[in-house]
């Protein structure tokens, strides 16, 4: 990845964050540089003159004990106590994973608005629309452990650190609007549940079990949220092509003291787009760090990612006006009936300097809130917002908010002490009301601008339990299935068959059959068929047939065709045409997607009639076995007959072209290459190029004679675009061919 960064587009990136980022300027003050001016010291400053030999009674003939020095006897500091202090500090470096969200990587940004939402919140990071606030996001999976990998099946975290002038705001959500559970009472189960089993600790980073299932049939509340959980919203292509939302209800309080329900949403610019199965099981093995890598990739390359800011909002006097509760996790608010107001943008552009110091020691809290927003009844919300603090005590110690992730970039002033890991010097007083009055509360102060609870009034009876809509927990699963594409809804059931598949327990599977029935009655019997469970002959219950808009991820293709940031492999041998490989090279880069040249060898490739002499060919990125078709968009292969002759011949090279094709990728190839691709795939309903003229069929795109007039390197992406190059970054825009998996055209493809 590093081998195609520039050097000048990490300078253009620090130009561009500057000091002006307020985070970035605090955080520079806890950054050390390790270079080649800098000494190596002991924790204490002392500095080590040798740090690779223990200090040991030797002489030249052998090798003798070492030595464990007692530093407390010891006036100087020696080479045998600097050992011991290395020693410890590696035992101890690790520190308690997250319990859920273990596995992440993150990014620091911007926030701007470019509408003030001064008419339900007076809140300033969302009514100031001159400000840049510093924001940190982190990505994550939930059930999977630090080490796991990025590609499985997950609900994805979404969890967001505004750094305002207020106060942190923190919106600790995922890239699935909704939730298992609709009290915070059930989260150790659900997490238990979906954890490795406990006898023997596995599977790892996947609900493809018993315990996992057995929870879902028992908690018809679970249902909406796992239908999303099988859809492709858990198999992401990148962090930087999925949504994110606040889950909970929250409120917005105006400056007229009117407050509004309110849901948070972000739609990302590039669209919303998913990795298909076989492709992301493969991903778990071949680059179980897929995910990070394309965040940090696009971030270094100057693709900043982008998403909308979106609010949802509900006055208090329309609280009851649905067939559903608002407060209700497990619910989505349908936009037909509460639009989506897009009012700002996230960006992410600068990648962490460290790994644990930011992106591992980050914390988030749902109840890190600043003046003008405040917390609604939604009884998961309430227990988040006990959970989340207290499991970072336990992660990072009391003071955990004095890491330098953590400070906010506003003072701090308070009256809370000591504890373990304490930086922060306090002088003066220790205590309110003091004699000085030092450091006092606004209400004596009558200073402006502190958090004020909303004057909520309250009447009921004390007792365990939740109000009649939460009671009903189909309605909405049913209007997710019924808003899929056809594809999308093919999915599903293939997601359902692999899960259940690898049920053991007979009970889980059958009963898991019956009660997809309740559901979508064709759903259920094609999932029992194909897991072994007894095909239910009737709806459980009946579908209402409504569809609902924003459910299906298909509706959210960027507003222009773009190729922006995907990664289009160009496979080369010795003998490749230079003319198409460069012009199409160009062009990629041109169009802000990255070119992966990948050839037989690592080394040198040499074009046709080049002489084989060092600095005449190109060196690839990687070679064929070294990287594979799942790591890109796209395929290109220029023709040249010695190429294609070696490529032919390569069993490697076939099959990526087969299981790109069986992934539903774009492919293209001139020359030469255009028998190639199409021998390689072997489907006769798929027609190719014989001329000067493009063919695209199914994704497929083929020129077999070129002209140097045929190719260039500026493209305009179009639907109805007639060039070799506008039809096929067109194909690439659009993420998926799935017409091949439509008219089972892929199934017919060995890969």
């Amino acid at each position: 990845m590093a081998s195609i960064v520039s050097d000048t587009l990490k300078k253009a990136e620090n130009v561009v964050m500057g000091d002006s980022n307020t985070k970035i300027a605090q955080l520079a003050e806890n950054t050390v540089n390790h270079d080649s001016k800098a000494q190596m010291t002991t924790d204490f400053g002392t500095k080590i003159n040798n740090t690779d030999d223990w200090l040991r009674v030797t002489n030249n003939d052998q090798t003798g004990p070492m030595l464990l020095e007692d530093p407390i006897g010891r006036e100087k500091v020696s080479d045998g106590h600097f050992n011991m202090d290395k020693i410890h500090r590696f035992d101890h470096e690790r520190i308690p994973e997250r319990v859920v969200h273990a596995r992440g990587a993150g990014a620091f940004g911007t926030f701007r608005l470019y509408e003030s939402a001064a008419d339900v919140t007076n809140a300033g990071v969302l009514t100031d629309t001159s400000r840049e606030t510093p924001v940190f996001l982190r990505f994550s999976t939930v059930l999977g452990s630090r080490g796991s990998a990025d590609t499985v099946r997950d609900v994805r975290g979404f969890a967001i650190k505004f750094y305002t002038k207020e106060g942190n705001w923190d919106m600790v959500g995922n890239n699935i609007p909704v939730f298992f559970i609709q009290d915070a009472m059930k989260f150790p189960d659900v997490i238990h549940a979906g954890k490795p089993e406990p006898q023997l600790e596995f599977p790892q980073a996947q609900s493809a079990h018993d315990n996992f299932w057995d929870f879902q049939y028992l908690h018809t509340e679970a249902t909406h949220m796992f239908f999303w959980a099988m859809s492709d919203r858990t198999i992401p292509r990148s962090y930087r092509m999925m949504q994110g939302f606040g889950v909970n209800t929250y409120t917005l309080t105006n400056d007229k003291g009117e407050r509004h329900f309110v849901k948070f949403h972000f739609t990302p610019e590039l669209g919303v787009h998913s990795l298909v199965w076989d492709e992301a099981l493969k991903l778990a093995g071949q680059d179980p760090d897929f995910h990070r890598k394309d965040l940090a990739e696009a971030i270094e390359n100057g693709a900043f990612p982008k998403w909308k800011f979106g609010i949802q909002v509900l006055p208090e006097s329309r609280e009851h006006d649905f067939d559903f509760d608002i407060l209700d996790a497990t619910k989505v608010w349908p936009e037909e009936e509460i639009p989506i107001r897009y009012i700002g943008e996230l960006e992410l552009n600068r990648n962490p300097d460290e790994y644990f110091t930011q992106t591992e020691q980050v914390a988030f809290c749902t109840s890190h809130v600043v003046p003008g927003i405040g917390f609604s009844d939604d009884p998961l919300l309430q227990g988040r917002n006990f959970s989340y603090f207290d499991t970072q005590i336990t992660r990072l110690g009391i003071n955990w908010q004095e890491l330098p992730i953590n400070k906010p970039v506003c003072p701090v002033m308070n009256f809370n002490r000591d504890g373990a890991m304490r930086h922060t010097i306090s002088k003066g007083p220790n205590y309110w009301p003091n004699r000085h009055e030092a450091t006092p509360p606004a209400n004596h102060s009558k200073a402006a601008g502190a958090y004020i609870e909303f004057a909520q009034k309250v009447e009921g009876i004390k007792q365990r339990t939740k109000s009649a809509k939460f009671k009903e927990h189909f309605s909405q699963a049913q209007l997710f299935f019924n808003s899929l594409s056809a594809i999308e809804k093919a999915h599903v059931i293939n997601a359902f068959a692999f899960e259940l598949d690898h049920c053991e327990d007979p009970i889980v599977y059958e009963r898991m059959s019956q009660r997809l029935a309740d559901i979508d009655l064709g759903l259920a019997q094609a999932v029992a068929d194909m897991v072994g469970g007894k095909a239910p002959e009737k709806a459980g219950k009946p579908n209402h047939g409504k569809k609902a808009k924003g459910l299906s991820q298909l509706e959210f293709m960027p507003e222009n065709p773009t190729i922006k940031s995907r990664r289009v492999a160009i496979i080369i041998a010795d003998g490749y045409d230079a003319l198409a490989f460069s012009t199409v090279k160009a062009a990629v880069a041109a169009a802000q997607a990255i070119p992966m040249i990948i050839g037989t060898r690592r080394s040198e490739i040499f074009p046709a009639g080049a002489s084989k002499t060092p600095g005449n060919g190109i060196k690839p990125h990687h070679h064929l076995e070294g990287f594979r078709s799942t790591m890109v968009d796209a395929i290109f292969v220029p023709g040249g007959e010695d190429s294609i002759k070696t490529l032919s011949k390569n069993g490697r090279a076939q099959h990526w072209i087969r299981e790109a094709f069986g992934h539903l990728k774009a492919i293209a190839g001139t020359g030469e290459a255009v028998n190639f691709i199409h021998n390689t795939i072997a489907i006769p309903t798929i027609s190719v190029s014989s001329d000067s003229n493009v063919e695209e069929s199914y994704g497929v795109v083929t020129m077999k004679t070129v002209h140097p007039e045929s190719l260039k390197d500026t493209v305009s992406i179009a639907k109805n675009g007639q060039g070799f190059l506008e039809q096929f970054f067109y194909v690439i825009s659009q993420h998926r061919v799935w017409a091949r998996e439509l008219d089972e055209l892929s199934t017919q493809v060995a890969y």
